[in-house]
């Protein structure tokens, strides 16, 4: 998540649109047999509010981890906004993000004339005409009245545009307006009905000098009767090729484009075929291959088909409409990113600029939020779909040995060194204990280590760990040394860190090198350097050893997106950041007599954004937040705080999450919790609990394995756990045993309205914490 300078802005009144929905609850045993019933790609594409901001979520037609991913772009930054803007095209990549990025070669049929700069031209649309589901995207341009719908494979797209009668029909295709600009764009007009190109677009967040190239390849189903191409500055009717060239950041200067025309008054319907490739044009008109011939039924079909597949993984029954239709939205959502990179056969660009090939039936993924994704979603992958979990783990090892270095929040082929932390190395732990082993996990450490421990600017300047050599020297990352953009994040580095050093402990143990394991393990501990015991906040510390002077948490100054020394956050809110030692952390602050009214008055308010010392559930930090109280034998605690926050954030509306879904990881929070279920520690199989939202559930595992969850009277607006079952044992404990990830089995949660103060409330009961060792 990098949402700063979107959120600051100043917005209106909130737009709230709400699907209509019964309220009926469906038998428990009625489990969902065909979830697209339930899918509404329209949900997230408004506001999370006006501090959290935009959610960025896309309409348009993708299929599972889909190359392409075929939706308008409105005037949003990320691409879509529901209350925004004219179309300006249906560009083929998008994905919710904090900050300009993707949106590359937007395509815009119209009717009517050109004028000097058609590349300006857009297009109104009303909402009621616009449909999205799993695999197709519809629309009608208002302007023009041309009907648009969009479907697509893994890399390719199939559009079909129905025109009014017209000798002046359009398909303008803007090679050189992706959203977050383009240094070099070419176009060519290879005959009657293709045309071709390439633009060279990144700069991520504006951080770095990261760039990719994407290819395209066009076709028609019918020649077409004219064309031209342009420049940005001028138009040139007739010309088969167009170039322009330009510096970074040019989000809102033009680039080279061409159009090609149709006379439509016998036939109204021009279909086109799209495919995307990161190697050349080449790879692009091999990739259309994915489509045979012209029929859109059958391409939705497949689609369709894919997505049904894929998310009939989690069957779920016994809840509402409303509850079913934002849960495997959410699943949906949560299966969109990472991208599958590799073309159709087997190609692709590497971070070193070479042309690499994956084996046969494996795949190259990119474009990974880690910071964001390592704390759910990438456990979610790994369990319900191990071997693309595990070609993802391979995909950043093969990504660091090209490019020398675990990448963080890598886009496409390129470093960004977006957000902090290292979040590449959770990342992966955790999907390899959940279930994704198959990939060089031994490379994986290899390279963990290397950026754990060496500082070395690679390619345009990036560094996998800023301020590591003083976080080994000194424990800690120096706030007066840790800048990024001129903003200090000390305290949120050191803690990413000592996060990162626990999740390569357990990847170490458990390949065997114990030694190494323990070495990290200890580095874990790293967080208690930062315990300031004059606040009982963790705070950052200076190359001097003090801490700031006053109160832990300080307002931050207007305009200001966070309190300084912590990234997108305040102390508050990166008070309780230590996953692997939530017992020790307890333990420091005071105790379960301390602990437990500070937790309530940090979750008087939720989602509050970065800088008041409350609950921000829009952002990831906090995701783990609401569990703490299973630590501190108040479960019952951690049940209310989870559906509150299901019920006030999470709805199936365009505004129905948090904040930015940071290409799933919100969606993902939703999936677990809804289960009743969280991944608490990144790079172990724990489990904690919550109250589920369905009275039945049931996982068909990747390796194989069943879990059933049982939760008769989920459906209750309150619920509250009196006890549990696992395998027909009673259970007390408010984590799970690591059993369920391996091999499922059966849950049984006996819920009632009341809560109960007994169950889970020993210190027994509480879940796993792993200290490090004290002494030598």
């Amino acid at each position: 998540m990098r949402p700063a300078r979107h959120l600051l802005t100043a917005f209106g009144s909130l737009l709230l649109v709400t699907l209509p929905l019964a309220t009926a609850v469906a038998s428990p045993s009625q489990l969902v047999s065909d979830p697209l019933r339930y899918v509404n790609p329209m949900i997230g594409t408004g506001r999370g509010g006006d501090v959290v901001g935009d959610i960025n979520a896309f309409p348009g037609a993708t299929v599972p981890f889909g190359m392409i991913e075929w939706s308008p772009d409105n005037g949003n930054y990320a691409g879509y906004s529901y209350k925004g803007g004219p179309i300006k095209g249906f560009s083929l990549t998008h994905a919710s993000v904090g900050c300009d990025a993707f949106g590359v070669v937007p395509i815009l049929p119209m009717v009517g004339k050109l004028g000097a700069a058609p590349w300006n031209h857009r297009e109104a649309f009303s909402h009621a005409s616009e449909h999205a589901s799993p695999g197709e995207y519809q629309v009608t341009l208002s302007d023009s009245h041309v009907k648009v719908t969009l479907s697509t494979t893994t890399r390719a797209g199939l559009g079909q545009f129905t025109f009014p009668a017209s000798a002046a029909a359009h398909v303008l295709i803007k090679a050189g307006d992706s959203l977050s600009g383009d240094s070099h764009t070419t176009v060519r007009v290879v005959n009657d009905h293709e045309v071709v190109g390439s633009t060279t677009t990144g700069w991520f967040c504006s951080e770095g000098d990261g760039t990719y190239t994407a290819h395209f390849a066009i076709t028609f189903d019918r020649p077409f009767t004219a064309h031209g191409t342009w420049d940005g500055i001028k138009a040139m009717p007739g010309a088969d090729s167009a170039e322009s060239h330009h510096g970074k950041h040019v989000q809102h200067k033009p680039g080279a484009g061409a159009w090609v025309s149709f006379d439509t008054r016998k036939q109204p319907v021009v279909k086109m075929k799209v495919a995307l490739s990161y190697v050349s044009v080449a790879g692009a008109k091999k990739n259309l291959a994915e489509i045979k011939g012209w029929n859109l039924a059958q391409v939705r079909q497949q689609a369709r088909a894919a997505w049904r597949r894929t998310l009939s993984r989690v069957q779920v029954g016994g809840a509402s409409k409303a509850r079913l239709t934002t849960f495997y939205t959410a699943l949906y959502h949560s299966l969109t990113h990472p991208n599958i990179f590799d073309d159709i056969d087997g190609r692709y660009i590497g971070f070193d600029g070479k042309i690499h090939h994956v084996a046969k039936g494996h795949h190259q993924y990119a474009n990974f939020s880690s910071w964001d994704t390592y704390r759910s979603l990438g456990a979610l992958q790994a369990w319900l779909f191990p071997e693309r979990a595990s070609d993802m783990a391979q995909s950043l090892v093969n990504d660091a040995k090209q490019g020398g270095w675990l990448p963080r929040w890598p886009l496409e082929n390129t470093y960004t060194g977006v957000m902090n932390g290292d979040n590449s190395v959770p990342l992966i732990a955790s999907m390899h204990a959940f279930g994704a082993t198959d990939f060089d996990a031994q490379a994986a450490l290899k390279y963990m280590r290397k950026g754990a421990t060496e500082v070395k600017p690679a390619h345009w300047g990036y560094i996998e760990r800023q301020g590591v050599d003083d976080y080994v020297r000194l424990g800690y990352v120096p706030n007066d040394r840790s800048t990024d953009k001129h903003t200090r994040y000390g305290a949120s580095e050191t803690l990413e860190y000592a996060i990162d050093d626990f999740a390569i402990s357990r990847l170490a143990k458990s390949l065997g090198e114990h030694q190494v394991a323990a070495t990290y393990l200890k580095r874990s501990a790293n967080w208690r350097h930062l315990l300031n015991p004059a606040t009982g906040y963790l705070q950052p510390r200076f190359s001097d050893g003090h801490f700031p002077p006053g109160p832990g948490f300080v307002a931050p100054p207007k305009g200001q997106f966070g309190q300084d020394g912590y990234d997108e956050g305040n102390a508050a809110q990166y008070r309780w950041l230590v996953p692997q030692d939530i017992g020790g952390l307890v333990k420091a602050i005071g105790g379960p007599d301390k602990v437990i009214p500070a937790l309530d008055t940090f979750f008087q308010k939720l989602n509050v954004g970065p800088n008041e010392p409350y609950q921000w559930s829009g952002n990831e930090v906090d995701f783990g937040t609401p569990w703490l109280y299973n630590y501190v034998g108040q479960p019952w605690k951690t049940q209310a705080l989870v559906r509150r926050i299901q019920k006030q954030l999470f709805t199936p509306s365009v505004d129905g999450l948090p904040g930015n879904d940071d290409l799933g990881a919100q969606s993902s929070w939703y999936v677990w919790s809804a289960l009743g279920l969280y991944p608490a520690t990144p790079g172990t199989r724990d489990l904690v609990v919550n109250s589920p939202l369905f009275e039945h559930a049931r996982l068909r595992l990747g390796n194989g394995h069943t879990l059933t969850l049982d939760a008769p009277g989920a459906h209750q607006a309150s619920a509250y756990i009196t006890g549990m079952r696992v395998n027909g044992k009673p259970w007390s404990r408010t984590a799970l045993p690591d059993a369920v990830v391996t091999h499922g089995g059966q849950v049984h949660f006996q819920l009632a309205t009341q809560p109960s103060k007994q169950w889970g409330s020993a210190p027994a009961d509480a879940p796993p914490s792993y200290p490090a060792p004290t002494g030598k």
